[in-house]
């Protein structure tokens, strides 16, 4: 009796597995359609939980500004903290304002500074994580936890393996990630685990000057494309 029930578990859980892939293709579909129809933004990420009063959340916010009056959207993550600064800097500058928000079971709510036009909900993470990487012209990392470094490591990743083009990855903060990017160096590269080019494809800085120097540096001789 009891396999006769593991059996029949089994079978309805492979069922409902083959029905999510409909789900998961819908939220593809739906993000293709509404990220294609917006022009060149760059991703910023950083912790859900900084406060409005921190000194990120400000640099966050000014920032944003400072992209979207050179002529970039922003794309954030769509909820609290640093993404809301993203998307209030974006939307005080009246430029692209995109929020990519994910349905979880805390700290997510999507943020009153999103274009209303341009506030897409997934339910699934590597889906929203395509999204930013399809239409994002460089990342801003500003210092967050694991969702932030997971988003960074999956742009670091696929850039090294040439599986999209490269593009801009630039953290903010020197006090913050400098003791990462020593662990990198100390150990990733002293393993023989990188290679020292792969150093060259991140930037650590302080200042939005920095920023907005290296994605105009970087656009001035490159074009803008979706990244596959």
């Amino acid at each position: 009796m009891r396999s006769e029930k593991n059996h029949k578990n089994w079978n309805e859980q492979k069922t409902n597995d083959s029905w999510a892939i409909f789900k998961i293709m819908g939220e593809f579909v739906n993000g293709y359609e509404k990220m294609s129809r917006i022009g060149p933004c760059v991703s910023i990420f950083g912790s859900a939980r900084t406060k409005p009063d921190h000194k990120y959340y400000k640099l966050a916010q000014s920032i944003a500004k400072r992209i979207t009056e050179s002529g970039y959207g922003v794309i954030t993550g769509g909820g609290p903290g640093i993404m809301e600064a993203g998307n209030k800097g974006a939307h005080l500058a009246g430029g692209t304002s995109v929020g990519l928000n994910i349905t979880l079971p805390f700290e997510q709510h999507d943020n009153p500074y999103i274009d209303p036009d341009k506030s897409i909900d997934f339910d699934y993470f590597f889906v929203r994580k395509v999204m930013f990487v399809k239409y994002s012209q460089g990342f801003v990392v500003m210092p967050g936890g694991f969702g932030t470094l997971d988003e960074l490591f999956e742009a670091f990743t696929l850039i090294q393996t040439k599986k999209i083009d490269q593009f801009p990855l630039i953290l903010v903060g020197r006090s913050f990630w400098s003791g990462l990017m020593q662990w990198v160096k100390n150990t990733l590269l002293e393993e023989g685990n990188i290679s020292p080019e792969d150093l060259d494809l991140v930037h650590v800085v302080d200042t939005e000057d920095e920023v907005l120097d290296i994605l105009n540096n970087f656009y001035n001789k490159n074009n803008f494309s979706p990244n596959f």
